[in-house]
């Protein structure tokens, strides 16, 4: 919270452990910490997770009961939608506390996230694009999308608008058959998908799909996705590095569903929110550069640059609050 308010989506997700849940809620909230402060917004991260099918236990009640939670913590932490959770999910949390964000439009709010965040990725492939090949245009280049849910299906649309070919995977057969037949795109197997040769694979599952299994398996020259912890040890940033594929943090080709829903702040303007989520390109080619002056991966230049920040804003956030340490 050196930022501001920590605002982070929640996830309902049959865990096999609350040992599990922990260890997935303190990655993502240390992921939202980064990928606010490195997209320049005066927020923290956090995030909150309920164990369970939400098939089966989504309910009315429960979200209420949820709500309450989140109001009993003052405002220090803000909650959205996530994995499992929908903007009818924040209507309900929303009758018991103000620190919620992500609701439709009809009730004040910028709705689903998911094109937002798919725009910030297309911004992040642009700047790669240009980084490698000296262009943004990304027609003719081969994407690989891992997971064809609402972030990944806006991605393909967006990225077949832009010429780009695609070739998906995703455990769900409907969805893989429903955006081939929209979007003509290449449909392979879950495991298959690593393998495929392409320009950019884009993970938009869940996170962990770049492990000590699948890094060897890539045949891409670069990784740009929507998934958070796409790494599942950080480690394997430099496994991307040696084997001569540039990554891109996700925190940073991820942040427009933060983006947009952060807007609800200052009263939702679409036109306002999308040229923020845009500046996504200007961030992703700013830790690009910086990781190449450094001569570090440009996870550690990611995670750097947001360091800084909260070090250096944090700082005057902490005096304004009175503090002197």
């Amino acid at each position: 919270t050196a930022l501001g308010p920590a605002l982070g989506g929640t996830r309902f997700f049959p865990f096999s452990s609350e040992d599990a849940a922990l260890r997935d809620v303190l990655r993502l909230a240390k992921g939202m910490s980064y990928k606010a402060a490195a997209a320049g917004l005066d927020l923290g991260g956090g995030k909150a997770v309920i164990i369970g099918n939400p098939a089966d236990l989504r309910s009315e009640h429960l979200f209420r009961s949820f709500g309450r939670l989140v109001d009993s913590l003052g405002g220090r932490y803000v909650t959205a939608e996530d994995v499992g959770t929908t903007t009818d999910d924040m209507i309900a949390i929303a009758t018991e506390t103000k620190w919620v964000t992500g609701l439709p439009e009809a009730h004040g709010g910028s709705g689903d996230p998911s094109p937002a965040t798919a725009r910030g990725v297309l911004a992040a492939m642009r700047a790669v694009s240009e980084y490698l090949w000296d262009t943004d245009d990304l027609s003719d280049r081969t994407v690989a999308v891992q997971g064809v849910g609402k972030v990944g299906t806006s991605l393909v649309e967006r990225l077949t608008k832009a010429g780009a070919k695609t070739v998906i995977a995703d455990i769900n057969t409907d969805a893989v058959n429903n955006v081939s037949s929209a979007h003509g795109s290449v449909v392979v197997g879950t495991d298959e998908i690593f393998g495929v040769d392409c320009d950019i694979f884009a993970p938009c599952a869940m996170g962990g799909a770049i492990n000590a299994d699948t890094v060897g398996k890539l045949n891409c020259t670069a990784v740009v996705g929507s998934a958070n912890n796409q790494l599942e040890t950080e480690d394997q940033a430099d496994r991307l590095a040696e084997r001569g594929i540039l990554y891109t943090p996700d925190f940073v080709a991820n942040a427009g569903g933060i983006i947009n829903i952060a807007d609800e702040f200052h009263g939702y303007d679409w036109r306002r929110a999308a040229v923020a989520i845009d500046r996504i390109h200007d961030n992703t080619a700013r830790v690009l550069a910086t990781a190449r002056e450094r001569g570090i991966n440009p996870n550690v230049a990611a995670i750097e640059v947001a360091k800084e920040r909260i070090a250096g804003i944090g700082s005057i956030n902490l005096k304004r609050r009175g503090h002197t340490s």
